[in-house]
């Protein structure tokens, strides 16, 4: 999670709670309690009313609030069009997640009368494959850093395993993939749910490195696409 986000979950949880301690916060954003310390730290020399200290716990002034997200017509509609399909996904914990933050995004509007997303007129439509059995853990993986140990089985059914740094997950008309950077193979790879032997998480995190981000997946994506 970057820090930005999780500056902005952690006030968010200051918001929904009253005094509560770090370890409380910590386990609720998946962080340590030092870097909740260390956050929390940053937000008060930033003005935010928090009151509280280590070891007593921490309550956000009840004056303080955050504004109303504003957004324009074209933003609301493309939000509408991205939660109807995350709510289309036959991944229950997603699909529940995204009426959330549609009813969230909602209450946050300015007017929402006005600008509905309940009620939004934009759909989509998935054949049902019922939901990988290891999508949750990959996308907990993504999230906190780490690395994955897999078991696959290839095209001839033959198992083979391997160590891996988890990026991206891909839900598609007829099924489910992920990728990542194969520590087997040096290089990045996309594996099907469906062929998925064995999945659990190492013990340890992978850095964020330049070179086997999402963003270098994406770009050496794109280069080969443009050549064809």
């Amino acid at each position: 999670m970057r820090r930005a986000e999780r500056l902005f979950r952690l006030v968010d949880e200051l918001r929904s709670r009253r005094v509560t301690r770090a370890a409380e916060l910590a386990a609720a954003l998946e962080v340590s309690p030092r870097t909740v310390y260390r956050d929390i730290a940053h937000l008060q020399a930033s003005g935010l009313p928090i009151e509280g200290e280590a070891g007593v716990g921490y309550l956000l002034s009840p004056r303080f609030d955050l504004p109303a997200v504003t957004f324009t017509h074209d933003q609301l509609e493309a939000l509408a069009v991205g939660l109807a399909m995350a709510e289309s996904l036959d991944d229950p914990t997603l699909a529940s997640a995204a009426r959330e933050a549609r009813a969230k995004l909602q209450t946050a509007l300015p007017r929402p009368e006005t600008r509905s997303l309940m009620d939004a007129p934009f759909f989509a439509l998935r054949r049902k494959t019922g939901a990988p059995t290891h999508a949750a853990l990959v996308r907990r993986a993504i999230r906190q850093r780490r690395i994955l140990q897999l078991s696959y089985a290839d095209a001839t059914g033959n198992p083979t395993t391997r160590r891996l740094r988890p990026l991206a997950i891909w839900a598609m008309t007829d099924g489910w993939m992920f990728s990542g950077w194969c520590e087997l193979r040096a290089d990045f790879r996309t594996w099907r749910f469906d062929r998925v032997v064995t999945l659990a998480l190492a013990g340890d995190h992978f850095p964020d490195d330049p070179d086997k981000s999402l963003a270098a997946f994406r770009a050496r994506d794109a280069c080969e696409a443009s050549a064809h």
